[in-house]
């Protein structure tokens, strides 16, 4: 059996038996790897409308009959299964494709190995030309591997750090650097990691030649926690964000974190997006995270599929939202708690709450809805044609800080938010994955559990919210019997955006009556 090897993971190639097959085929070299990719036949009409969009039907069946025949000359007989509709590897060869292995290694929990496959991003300067399809199903594709990638590292630092193994941790550190040189937060593990292995030298130069990043690319210094790191002896113990934990519920890993104390827990559930690390490094989200902390013990959490928390191969639900919020709680061994539901992570704390009323104390809903999209009988919302073209706006900007304008108005213009959120969305999902999650928030309606809602309910939401409509809000107070509800001035949808000490005002004073 011949073992043919496929490079996808940095510039592509083609290997039989540890031999390199020359293709000066790109289409062609383009051809076998979605044939890879797609793991069985794919119909020829498929492939031909792939790589040739703008040729007759008589032309791109013609190149597709001398381009297959081609590369049955280059790679031999065996290696395709074609037939009059269909083409696909042969089952007579064994096929290793390293973005799969890499995919299994990370679903597996080896994170390690996985980080050793990893060479480089997808199809990296690769493209088969006047391909446009083929161009965005490899960038959707080289975008997901990416995200699995930065996960892959942050959990290898995570415990090269823990077991004191500073050199490794400092290693793996860089590659995130590389990945996202622009992230403060992936620059202080490098730095910090090189600090505690004894590199001084080499810490100061990438202080160095992150500042300089910064100030070249987006106009800003250093934030004062990562100048301060060559200034004062760096130990073990140096505070940080609260350390990230893992809990393992219905096969699925979710990350969580817990930090401060209180009479009270306070988890917050964002919206469709999340990294319990990367929320530390943006300087007003640490503020607000802070002073919530001083409320009660603050635990936060990635739901499965978002952020550090593992890949799913589906859209998480609702029910399967609140039920990381059960492995969470029952992880952090609370017994009451306050949960805080920002916009599309307020569904699912609904959902908790109702199936959980002996476990929640209160239930704040922070510029949050009950459905996704509109219908005759709920107008607060997108029509769900509206909702599809916003997320197809969405995807085609994923990688930048995407949305920013709409989400927080007040710091679209701040350099250092737009990068942070960027960096955020790139390591929380990857624009196909994301699709599905907000494909299924489209589609939920939380509405029939609003009336189970019986623990008093604190309803915030701005007037000018641009994201979710103030109607939504004012819906959620109308309909669960103990809500209070209060609107706030501003436009930003962000609840740490803007004026952030009218919301955590509102929050200390309801959470204050809980516990009086």
């Amino acid at each position: 059996m011949a073992l043919i090897s496929v490079r996808a993971l940095g510039f592509p190639e083609i290997r039989r038996d540890g031999r390199l097959c020359h293709l000066a085929l790109r289409k062609g070299l383009a051809l076998l790897i979605y044939l890879a990719e797609a793991k069985g036949s794919v119909g020829r009409d498929v492939v031909a409308t792939m790589l040739w969009p703008e040729d007759s039907d008589a032309v791109v069946r013609a190149r597709l009959r001398r381009l297959l025949h081609r590369l049955q000359l280059t790679l031999g007989d065996d290696v395709l299964t074609i037939d009059r509709s269909t083409v696909r590897w042969s089952s007579a060869v064994d096929l290793q494709v390293d973005s799969q292995m890499f995919e299994q290694a990370c679903d597996r929990g080896d994170f390690e190995p996985a980080c050793r496959l990893y060479l480089g991003d997808f199809l990296v300067g690769f493209s088969p030309g006047d391909s446009p399809q083929f161009d965005e199903w490899a960038f959707f594709r080289r975008e997901a591997l990416r995200g699995r990638a930065i996960q892959a590292l942050e959990r290898v630092v995570n415990d090269k750090n823990a077991a004191c193994d500073y050199g490794a941790a400092a290693a793996h550190a860089g590659r995130l650097v590389e990945l996202d040189p622009l992230s403060e937060v992936y620059g202080r593990h490098l730095i910090r990691n090189l600090l505690l292995a004894g590199d001084r030298a080499i810490a100061e130069r990438h202080l160095e030649a992150l500042t300089k990043r910064l100030r070249d690319q987006l106009g800003v210094a250093p934030e004062p926690d990562t100048r301060a790191l060559l200034s004062a002896r760096v130990t073990e113990s140096d505070e940080g964000p609260p350390p990230t934990r893992y809990v393992s519920g219905g096969g699925v890993h979710i990350a969580f974190q817990t930090y401060a104390a209180g009479r009270l827990d306070v988890l917050v559930l964002p919206g469709f997006v999340s990294h319990v690390e990367r929320v530390w490094e943006e300087p007003r989200c640490r503020a607000f995270l802070s002073s919530l902390a001083e409320i009660g013990r603050l635990i936060l959490l990635d739901r499965r599929g978002i952020g550090l928390s593992d890949r799913v191969g589906f859209a998480p639900s609702v029910d399967a939202t609140a039920q990381d919020i059960r492995t969470v709680l029952n992880a952090a061994e609370s017994r009451r708690v306050v949960l805080f539901g920002a916009s599309e992570g307020g569904p699912a704390c609904i959902k908790f709450a109702a199936d959980h009323l002996d476990r929640v104390a209160g239930l704040i809903l922070f510029a949050s809805l009950a459905k996704g999209s509109a219908t005759p009988d709920y107008p607060h919302a997108l029509e769900a044609h509206q909702y599809d073209m916003w997320l197809k706006q969405l995807t085609a900007c994923w990688g930048g800080p995407a949305g920013i304008e709409t989400f927080a108005p007040s710091l679209s213009g701040d350099p250092q938010a737009r990068a942070w959120w960027a960096g955020l969305l790139r390591a929380a999902s990857s624009p196909g994955a994301i699709k599905g999650v907000l494909e299924a928030l489209r589609d939920t309606d939380v509405r029939h559990l609003l009336g189970r809602i019986s623990i008093p309910t604190f309803v915030l939401h701005r007037r000018g919210d641009r994201a979710v409509r103030i109607g939504a809000g004012r819906h959620l107070a109308s309909q669960i019997a103990p809500a209070r509800f209060v609107e706030l001035d501003g436009v930003d949808h962000w609840p740490f955006a803007g004026d952030q000490q009218s919301v955590l005002a509102g929050i200390k004073s309801f959470v204050g009556n809980l516990a009086a």
